[in-house]
């Protein structure tokens, strides 16, 4: 009997549980949240389908167009000048670059002009009397020689016997002698060839300048060069006369150029060819880098958008119905540092102006109707 009480009492005890549990957990039963479905906003525009230029981005150094390197023909003590021959120096076109000291080279060059004097005065009283008829012309030659000044040409040759006559007596070997050492001696004195300024300055007064030694460096600073390397895809598009847009590094300020030359030879290596753009400005300077913009070609039915918007370069999100997001593929016909040129896609399309981070195909989304 007892065990019977006890049986009784487990299967009791084991129920009661079982219901005590089903009520606890019946009773913190909490209802699933809810969760709000959220749409992101998207920014979009219409797309319009015209005509791109495609602008060839290239950039490079500026160089003056009228440039010499100055060298020594001449050797000698370098002189002071009006001018001090220094960096910075500005000089006009005739004016007195450089002065070597030439006293030794200018009494030998006297010496010469004085020897060749007195050949044609030995000859006076010969010619008098074999060639009358050219005493005169020979007298007028004389009269007007100045050891001090140019040596003049020598009067023309009547016959053939004159000729020889007086090149027997070595006058004509004398003369050109002499005018060699003429412009020897001229190139004692250095002169701008140019109105400019002078970069760059390596000899200073009482150096002893060497045969062959540069001196320095002169410009023209009102025109600059500047060559540029161009993809030789678009060889055959650049032309000489096209207006170039530059501008320097910060965007700040912008200046106008002009190609004036392009290289008929493609690098190997690059695959680029060469153009050469002029530009004329007072704030440049030799060596500055700008970028410059060179209009190449129009494409027809495109339109240009930045490249972030760009999805594995050849799609991009556009918007049907209003909400849903497709991923449309394109055809990019140029690319630039910042935006790229596709075609393919249709007029009025809605074209996303921002990327948008987990963006997927299909995806629902509203367009801010805020301008």
């Amino acid at each position: 009997m007892r065990k019977i009480i006890l049986a009784v009492l487990g299967v009791l005890t084991v129920v009661g549980a079982i219901l005590l549990g089903n009520y606890i957990v019946s009773n913190n039963k909490r209802p699933k949240p809810k969760f709000k479905k959220q749409i992101k906003t998207v920014f979009v525009k219409h797309v319009k389908n015209q005509n791109i230029p495609i602008v060839l981005t290239a950039s490079g150094n500026l160089s003056a167009k009228n440039k010499i390197d100055i060298f020594s023909e001449v050797s000698g003590i370098l002189k002071t000048s009006r001018k001090a021959f220094k960096a910075g120096t500005n000089y006009y076109r005739g004016e007195t670059l450089l002065s070597i000291n030439s006293d030794e080279f200018y009494a030998s060059l006297q010496s010469q002009k004085s020897n060749l004097y007195n050949l044609i005065t030995s000859i006076m009283p010969d010619i008098r009397l074999d060639y009358p008829k050219e005493f005169k012309k020979w007298q007028s030659y004389l009269n007007g020689f100045d050891i001090n000044k140019s040596t003049p040409k020598l009067p023309a040759f009547s016959t053939d016997k004159e000729k020889y006559f007086i090149s027997g007596r070595q006058i004509i070997t004398t003369y050109y002698n002499v005018k060699n050492l003429e412009v020897r001696y001229s190139k004692h004195q250095i002169r701008a060839p140019f109105s400019g300024i002078l970069t760059e300055a390596l000899v200073s007064p009482g150096t002893l300048v060497r045969v062959g030694q540069k001196l320095g460096e002169f410009i023209d600073p009102s025109v600059y060069e500047m060559e540029v390397s161009v993809n030789s895809e678009f060889a055959d598009l650049l032309k000489v006369g096209n207006s170039v847009a530059l501008s320097n590094l910060e965007k700040s300020k912008k200046y106008t150029g002009k190609v004036v030359r392009v290289n008929g030879k493609v690098d190997q290596v690059s695959q680029t060819i060469k153009a050469f753009i002029d530009v004329k400005h007072p704030d440049l300077k030799e060596g500055m880098f700008l970028e410059a913009d060179l209009v190449a070609k129009s494409e027809t039915d495109a339109i240009e958008i930045s490249r972030k918007l760009l999805v594995y370069n050849k799609a991009v999100y556009i918007v049907k119905q209003d909400s849903i997001l497709s991923l449309v593929n394109v055809t990019p016909v140029y690319f630039g540092d910042e935006k790229v040129v596709i075609k393919g896609l249709n007029s009025n399309d809605q074209i996303l102006t921002q990327t948008l981070p987990g963006a997927f195909d299909g995806m629902i989304v509203k367009i801010n109707k805020n301008k």
